[in-house]
């Protein structure tokens, strides 16, 4: 049984690869699956998929993301220009809030 994953990483997040065939790639977090302490990212870890015709939709090859493990991937802080681990910190005004840890910037606004 795999228990859910803490992630300091959300959907929408700007991410890079740190690992695998994509090394070095960035792209957009599409959809977190905790289950499997997985992500997609958007035009990252491509495959082929060849489907039936139904109803809906025509037989074909059809090229979509595969999720990636949460472990290759790292925050991309704009500011720095490069990877960034991501803490938590609280504001004055009593609000938790990522920070990249590359150059201090918060993430949540």
């Amino acid at each position: 049984m795999n228990m859910p994953c803490k992630t300091s990483l959300k959907k929408g997040d700007q991410v890079v690869v740190i690992a695998g065939k994509d090394k070095g790639k960035r792209g957009r977090i599409l959809q977190i699956v905790t289950d499997k302490q997985s992500a997609l990212v958007e035009r990252i870890n491509m495959i082929k998929r060849h489907t039936k015709a139904s109803r809906d939709k025509e037989a074909g090859i059809v090229e979509r993301e595969s999720p990636v493990h949460l472990s290759n991937l790292m925050y991309f802080d704009v500011v720095s220009g490069k990877g960034s681990r991501v803490g938590k910190k609280i504001l004055a005004d009593g609000r938790k809030v990522r920070v990249a840890l590359a150059s201090g910037e918060t993430i949540d606004r």
